[in-house]
């Protein structure tokens, strides 16, 4: 999504390249439950605790240590509590 600043009077347009690739997502470290869940967001905008889960097969506790490590490293922004939660890209992600 383009930025607009204001600098000295003026302003500059920043666009952002889409910097969430695979094989940044790997080189970063992350499983490859993270790795689809991240595609996931990038084609719908956003996933639930249990969309992850039935995505990848596995319980509550591993959906939200994965959660937590995206949050964590600047990949996701959680938004909205308990049963409301989902998360989406973040800005610089």
């Amino acid at each position: 999504m383009p930025e607009q600043q204001n600098v000295d009077g003026g302003f500059v347009i920043v666009l952002y390249k889409d910097n969430i690739t695979l094989e940044q997502l790997i080189k970063l470290g992350f499983n490859d439950r993270q790795v689809k869940a991240v595609l996931f967001v990038k084609e719908k905008g956003r996933i639930t605790n249990k969309e992850y889960q039935t995505l990848n097969k596995v319980s509550d506790r591993t959906a939200l240590r994965d959660f937590e490590e995206l949050v964590e490293k600047g990949i996701f922004v959680k938004l909205g509590n308990k049963k409301g939660t989902v998360y989406k890209l973040s800005i610089g992600g």
